[in-house]
């Protein structure tokens, strides 16, 4: 049986250290979150000139965004919000690392955390972990990534917002796992338990050199759709969907791309050996394609 709302606000504010913390964490439980994300997705898909330059501008004044890395050089070149938010790089600006067994980063942003799975699980913030089992909505697939490792890449509204491949692999599977829609940053990641595993999300499974290996791209407050080059952008649903696949992709193509904010988390393995990184940690930055970490493939 659920929680009530009110033992559900009672747990967040038992869960979050600071006031103004616990406020902003506890008011996402009340905000309409399917509601609002539709009413931000009929706006970001709107191309009616003055929605879409208003829109824009504000955005790119807000978060400082300029278009020097970007393929197309000019606001006014694109056709909705929408379409400057999934904005594309120029081809030079991510260069994919090279190192033999190599696990690149899927996504411009920060590290939210890195490590080990321990057991069946993977740490959300300080003290507080969700089961593999739980965010890739099978309890199988959860076991298989027993002892093995994750990263978690935050990506702030800033960010460009495609998610690449971390290695190379041939998909498989997609399960689209309806949930809620909190925000993701820092501070609703240390105040709701499961946070990651609650949130809407896309898990794609992968066969690689290594054996099995996941990218989950989590949904987030005000996130107008997730999109894959499998799937094409994605129905809302009540109930789990899954597709089966054979794409094969290269280490550092596209994936997919977010329309507004959000995460993608990479599972590997126990098999794959992988080492990180010296040096990421919690809010590390990171760029997609940059080297996070190595396996023992041969």
């Amino acid at each position: 049986m659920k929680n009530s709302l009110k033992d559900q606000l009672k747990n967040t504010l038992n869960h979050t250290p600071l006031s103004k913390d616990k406020l902003f964490t506890a008011a996402q439980h009340l905000v309409p979150q399917q509601r609002l994300s539709e009413v931000a997705g009929r706006f970001a898909a709107s191309r009616h000139p003055l929605v879409k330059k208003a829109f824009v501008r504000t955005f790119a004044k807000a978060y400082g965004i300029t278009l020097d890395e970007y393929e197309r050089k000019s606001f006014n070149a694109y056709e909705s919000f929408n379409d400057f938010f999934t904005r594309e790089l120029t081809e030079e600006a991510r260069p994919i690392d090279a190192t033999e067994h190599g696990i690149v980063s899927p996504a411009d942003g920060s590290i939210s955390q890195i490590g080990q799975i321990e057991q069946d699980k993977l740490l959300q913030a300080k003290g507080t972990y969700y089961t593999a089992g739980h965010l890739l909505a099978d309890n199988d697939d959860g076991n298989y990534f027993a002892d093995g490792s994750f990263a978690t890449v935050y990506l702030a509204p800033s960010n460009y917002h495609r998610v690449h491949m971390p290695f190379t692999g041939r998909l498989v599977k997609t399960r689209y796992v309806p949930g809620s829609l909190f925000s993701v940053n820092n501070t609703t990641a240390a105040g709701v338990p499961d946070l990651f595993a609650r949130n809407e999300r896309l898990v794609c499974l992968f066969e690689t050199e290594f054996g099995m290996a996941s990218v989950v791209m989590v949904g987030a407050m005000i996130v107008a759709g997730i999109e894959t080059v499998a799937t094409g952008k994605l129905q809302r649903t009540d109930s789990v969907q899954t597709q089966e696949h054979d794409m094969t992709l290269n280490k550092g193509d596209e994936l997919g791309r977010f329309y507004l904010g959000s995460t993608a988390i990479v599972l590997l393995p126990k098999a794959a050996g992988t080492k990180w990184q010296a040096g990421l940690d919690h809010n590390t930055i990171v760029q997609m394609g940059q080297l996070l970490g190595t396996t023992n493939a041969k």
